[in-house]
């Protein structure tokens, strides 16, 4: 018993010591001034003179032109579908049965996937006004929740429901030009926070129906469907740091006559800078 009181003595005096020693130690002094860093350490033993040590940060210096290449864009795609379907059916355009519960879309599973080959930003005011502008392709992929086909020459849209789809989507690609007013709220940082609007216009390169059906399988039919040629939106993106946030939203319907579906899109923008 003695012996483990004289250990826990001696533990104790240990830890007194120990803290006296820590208590009794100068802490060293950090100074900020704007970019420069300046550490004052005193010295080891007493009469040492302190040490001052200055570090100078290095300021992001933007250029006049800055260009990116290879951006990816990854997002959900949808529409907001205002089609006066008594008149789409009246016309032809659709069969009967086909509606707006018919036509909504897979939300989760409705996709855009944008590859811009290049992003370029030019300075206007000081790095905080930029003009943005690039070029690349826009991939839209809109998943039926219902059995939707497109019939060709002419269009007309039908409801199958003698057969179960795994899987039914239209898919429209778009080589388009954007371009945006930038404006950099902290031009000094390379990841910094701003926001870009304007407008794009794109040209419909491409536009399919994929389905898959257990008993045909994967089928492809490619056609326009009346799409339009040319889609025109709007586009903002939003830079939060390393996080950049992108959205779109067409000023017209997808279709060229009577289905009245205005697509948008929203994801996350994968670059190298803003």
């Amino acid at each position: 018993m003695k012996r483990i009181c004289m250990i826990l003595t001696g533990i104790a005096i240990t830890m007194t010591a120990l803290a006296q020693t820590d208590s009794t130690k100068e802490k060293t002094d950090t100074i900020r001034v704007g970019s420069m860093i300046i550490i004052k350490t005193p010295g080891n033993e007493p009469g040492d003179r302190e040490k001052t040590r200055v570090y100078r940060r290095k300021e992001y210096k933007p250029s006049a032109v800055s260009t990116n290449w290879l951006i990816l864009d990854l997002g959900f795609a949808n529409y907001n579908d205002k089609t006066d379907y008594a008149a789409a059916l009246a016309s032809g355009f659709t069969a009967a049965g086909v509606g707006e519960d018919q036509m909504e879309l897979r939300t989760g599973k409705s996709s855009n996937v944008n590859i811009w080959l290049f992003m370029q930003r030019l300075n206007m005011i000081k790095h905080v006004v930029n003009l943005k502008y690039g070029i690349g392709i826009e991939m839209n992929n809109y998943r039926y929740r219902s059995p939707i086909l497109f019939e060709t020459d002419p269009t007309r849209v039908t409801l199958d429901n003698s057969t179960s789809y795994s899987k039914n989507k239209l898919a429209a690609d778009y080589v388009t030009i954007p371009m945006m007013l930038n404006f950099d709220f902290s031009p000094k940082r390379r990841r910094g926070f701003g926001l870009s609007v304007g407008a794009s216009a794109g040209y419909l390169y491409n536009s399919r129906q994929k389905t898959i059906t257990a008993a045909h399988g994967k089928q492809k039919v490619h056609d326009d469907f009346d799409l339009r040629k040319w889609k025109v939106s709007y586009i903002g993106e939003l830079q939060l740091g390393p996080v950049t946030l992108y959205g779109s939203l067409a000023n017209k319907s997808i279709f060229e006559k009577a289905l009245d579906q205005t697509p948008y899109a929203v994801g996350i923008r994968l670059s190298s800078w803003h």
